[in-house]
């Protein structure tokens, strides 16, 4: 970690809100009314700029990391991928496909840290679906089968949309070469959007509840012409579901965790799928705050001591499966490293933010633990 503060706090805001630069090609891009809405965001002091006093520079920064980006910003990334899933869904349907949209990633789940955000779009063929044999329906012979496999529509769905993305933005630079996403920006287009042609797969849990959160997708490889499943919904519905009963103190450690690995000097290649389901096994009670009330020093505090506890268990923490239990979450060797390099970066942070909390006292025998609890107990 970085002991500039001041260089910290300068990346934090650009991440945030984008450059002046970035912040005039929204401007643009979003069209006049959208587009000053972000411009005078990016002008105007955010609330966390303001808190604590002018000598506690780590707590901004501990507070700002842990923000939801502004909501103005994560509209226009919304709104950027509603363009392009209208202009798909009509030039797919007159080329005899029929499609649905949905989002998925940390935009839909509101951990994204960049108000410049990438967006990811499924865009799932309503011609195909896959299913669990051992289902409710499947059972009661609800479902046909094609004659053609998920990876010969999805591929046909692939290069449809990339001759539709290439037809409906021309000015836009398109990137067909990854293996999952077709990748478009610029142009007329405020935000990055990464369009993923999928298929539905309705599992068995689905098959009985209806509920979205419970429908599975299936991804197309092109490189390997195959397809892979994925739950992302359930995802995003689990961890939500969890973070409401910590009245937000969920997402902001995920976001803490985020812009903490962002900043890092150290190696962590943790994906923010990853750093979620860490988090989601925190201590939920820990992350609420003291006696009730929220107060993000807190979130902190059981960041840091979640992650330590983590690295200092490796048995157990090998044992933790992401929220959607597709996998175990340290499912290779070098995730542990990853992991502790979080770990020493926290426990640096949680000091520099013991250090302005409890300022004019050496505390040569504070332990983190003993750390933890006076920032609990103080807050800002």
């Amino acid at each position: 970690m970085t002991s500039d503060i001041n260089s910290r706090l300068a990346q934090l805001r650009t991440r945030r809100k984008g450059s002046v630069n970035l912040s005039l090609e929204s401007l643009t891009k979003a069209g006049s009314l959208d587009g000053r809405i972000v411009l005078n965001e990016a002008s105007a002091l955010e609330d966390w700029e303001n808190r604590g006093n002018a000598s506690q520079q780590w707590t901004r920064y501990v507070i700002g990391a842990m923000e939801a980006v502004g909501a103005k910003y994560t509209q226009v990334s919304k709104d950027t991928a509603d363009k392009v899933a209208n202009q798909l869904k009509d030039r797919l349907a007159r080329a005899g496909i029929r499609a649905q949209f949905e989002l998925q990633g940390s935009v839909p789940l509101n951990v994204h840290i960049k108000g410049i955000s990438d967006v990811d779009l499924l865009a799932l063929t309503l011609q195909y679906l896959t299913y669990d044999d051992d289902g409710i329906k499947a059972l009661q012979g609800g479902y046909t089968n094609s004659a053609m496999t998920g990876a010969a529509h999805l591929r046909a769905l692939r290069l449809q949309i990339e001759s539709d993305l290439r037809e409906a933005y021309p000015a836009a630079n398109l990137d067909t070469k990854g293996a999952k996403a077709v990748k478009i920006s610029g142009g007329s287009l405020a935000r990055h959007v990464d369009v993923v042609p999928s298929h539905w797969y309705d599992t068995k849990a689905y098959q009985k509840s209806r509920r979205q959160a419970d429908r599975a997708v299936k991804i197309y490889d092109k490189k390997n012409h195959e397809t892979m499943a994925n739950l992302p919904f359930l995802h995003i519905d689990r961890i939500a579901t969890r973070c409401n009963t910590t009245r937000g103190g969920l997402r902001k450690a995920i976001r803490l965790c985020k812009n903490v690995k962002s900043d890092s000097d150290r190696d962590i290649q943790l994906s923010s799928y990853d750093l979620g389901a860490i988090m989601y096994y925190a201590d939920t009670t820990a992350l609420y705050g003291i006696a009730g009330i929220p107060n993000e020093l807190a979130v902190l505090a059981e960041t840091q001591r979640h992650l330590d506890a983590l690295w200092q268990n490796p048995a157990w923490a090998k044992t933790l499966y992401v929220p959607d239990g597709s996998r175990k979450i340290f499912d290779t060797p070098e995730k542990h490293g990853w992991l502790g390099a979080l770990s020493m970066d926290m426990d640096d942070l949680l000091a520099n933010v013991f250090s302005e909390i409890a300022p004019g006292k050496l505390w040569p025998s504070s332990t983190p633990a003993r750390k933890r609890e006076v920032i609990k107990a103080m807050g800002v």
